[in-house]
Formats: C-alpha cells, structure tokens, sequence
C-alpha cells in the first residue's frame, strides 16, 4: 500500500490529490479569480491566494479520498518550474507537512508531471484514448512515445523513454503556444483568461477566413513571437479601415488564429514522429484542453497511423493530480529529497 499527497502551486492555481496504489482518489483544485482584474496573473497576489488555499485544499482532498492524514507515506510536490512565490507555498507547506508526520518528501518537476497525467487510471478509464486499429484501445502509451506539451509558459516535444527518463527534442525558442493565445486575446480586447475564450468563438468562425504566417523554423524547434506581432499590425490595419471589425469579425478571427497555431504544432509534431518513427503520440498541458487541437491530433492520428492519448480535462491544465501519479511512480523507486529542498523557478528535465 502506497498513498501518497500531492501538491501543486506552480501558478495560479492550488491544488491538492491523493493517489493510492497508482490511482487518484481526490484531485482538488481552488482557482483564484483575483487575476482577471489585472489581464494576467499576478505572482504577487498569486503567492498570498496559496497560503490561503494550500491547507483547506489538502483536507478536502484528504476527506474526499475518505483516508486520515496518518495513512499518508509520503508528500510529493512540484518543485518546479513556476513562479517562484508560488512555488515557496507549496514546497513550504509539503516539508512541514511531512515533517510534522514524519514523512518522505519528493520534489516533481512539472513538465514532467503533464506528460505522466497520462498514467492517471482510476477506478473508471480516466484517460481518452483514440485508436486507429481495430485492437483494443490501450489506456496508456507505451515506452518510448512522444508527447507534446503546451501550455503558457512551455511548448515542447519531448521523447519520453521511461517515467523519468525524457528528452526535450523540439521547443519553443520565444513565446509558448499558450501565451500567444493568450497575448491574441488580449489584442482582440477579451477578458482573461483569452485562451478558453479564443476557443469557444473559433468553433463559430471560418478557418479560412483570414490568413496568417507559419514560421520557418528549422528542426523541431516552434516560434510563436511573428505570429504574436503579425496578428497584432493584422488587427490595427483592420480596424483603421473598418472601427466595426473586431465585433463583425471576432468567431473568423479566432478560428483563423486558432488553425494557424494548431497547425504550427501538429505539423513540428508530424516531423518529430516521422523522424523518430514513433506511432504512440500524447498531448499535455493546458493548451492540449483546446478543441481545435484535439481535433487536429485525431485527424493526424487517421492520416498517419498513430494512437493518440489526451487527458481528461481536469488534468491538461495544472493539477495535483499529475503531482501525486509521479511521486507514486518515485516513491516505487524510493527516490525521495531532504528537507532541505527549495523551489526552483526554472526547474529541466
């Protein structure tokens, strides 16, 4: 028996899990709204939100998991990367946690963490699985696969051999995936957060209303920043001729912006599984809760052959749940960290 607590507090949001045996029992999440007043998170506001948060969060999920806090054998918690008052809560709150109850503690990195959510199996398929064969559909990919992992602050490709054992081939070499939806949004004056918004209105618009550039970049590498800036003149050209075209234009421009940076990270994604002759691809991250990609990873899947995995939503975007599947995956391995541990804002694999 093997139950352990997860923490994640890399950003925004605060969040607590319990994983039994390999599979999540409570997954608790506390949002902080205060943000949207400033158009973006505020590290500052961010890092005062978890210290409210971190201890109501972990005893729901403890009572949710219907287990007491001595049952716990170990704590694990992101290290990193994240901001890095944000983190300190967590690391904070898991070291004394542990200490107090005589625990181990065992620091995850969070990119890594997205990519093993898709080891998350719990009583029910917790995962979706699209299959192009007709043998049973797998509920996890197996070794070596790719995953892509997209979020606002990473966009990576990263081969991963084993649970701990993964290599970044291909990854942004300015803005991430997420910030230029993001940054898109707030361009086209929609409240934050943009990206799920972009989102919902491109579903009603024309992908091939307006037409945007895809960067030539070399290799697996992914830019987004000349993308950002010509959508940016894009708009104020537009608007110099027609006040009215944000608000007749908004579904077409988002379904246009939308496809060209979907495009952007299926084709680098279609090079990488070309190059590495892998067929089992995963998605993760907050951007992989986009529709348009989801779409677009299910389409590539028939047109080359690959078994796709995409987590459920509530855990694309941050959560403790990932948290608590790769410490169980190090507590197997009795990979644990003193107390002497810090936070690291920048945190590789």
């Amino acid at each position: 028996m093997a139950i352990i607590l997860g923490i994640e507090s890399s950003c925004d949001d605060t969040s607590a899990s319990i994983c039994i045996n390999g599979k999540i029992r409570s997954n608790v999440i506390a949002n902080q709204l205060v943000h949207k007043n400033y158009g973006g998170v505020v590290p500052e506001l961010a890092s005062r939100a978890h210290q409210l948060n971190i201890i109501p969060t972990a005893q729901e999920a403890i009572s949710k998991a219907k287990i007491h806090k001595n049952d716990i054998d170990a704590v694990a918690f992101t290290r990193g990367p994240g901001l890095l008052g944000s983190l300190l809560v967590g690391t904070s709150f898991s070291k004394a946690f542990a200490l107090a109850n005589n625990l181990p503690i065992i620091e995850i990195n969070h990119m890594q963490a997205h990519i093993l959510a898709h080891f998350i199996v719990g009583e029910n398929d917790l995962s979706i699985n699209a299959s192009t064969t007709s043998s049973p559909k797998k509920l996890v990919p197996d070794f070596p696969f790719l995953c892509l992992t997209v979020s606002g602050g990473h966009t990576q490709i990263v081969l991963v051999k084993d649970y701990f054992d993964m290599e970044v081939v291909g990854q942004t070499t300015d803005d991430a995936a997420g910030e230029a939806f993001d940054k898109t949004a707030k361009i086209l004056g929609l409240p934050y957060p943009g990206g799920p918004l972009i989102d919902k209105y491109a579903q009603l618009g024309n992908v091939n209303a307006f037409s945007f550039p895809e960067p030539q970049i070399s290799g697996l590498d992914f830019s987004f920043s000349g993308l950002k800036t010509s959508i940016m003149y894009f708009v104020r050209d537009r608007l110099k001729e027609n006040p009215q075209f944000l608000a007749e234009s908004l579904n077409d421009i988002c379904a246009s912006v939308q496809n060209r940076i979907v495009t952007i990270l299926i084709n680098k994604l279609k090079k990488a599984a070309k190059q590495y002759q892998i067929n089992d691809i995963a998605i993760a991250g907050g951007v992989s809760a986009n529709s348009g990609l989801r779409r677009a990873l299910l389409t590539a899947a028939d047109e080359c052959k690959w078994e796709v995995f995409i987590p459920e939503f509530q855990y694309c975007t941050d959560n403790a749940a990932m948290i608590a599947i790769a410490g169980y995956y190090k507590f197997l391995k009795q990979d644990f960290i003193g107390q002497d541990v810090a936070p690291l804002a920048r945190m590789y694999f």
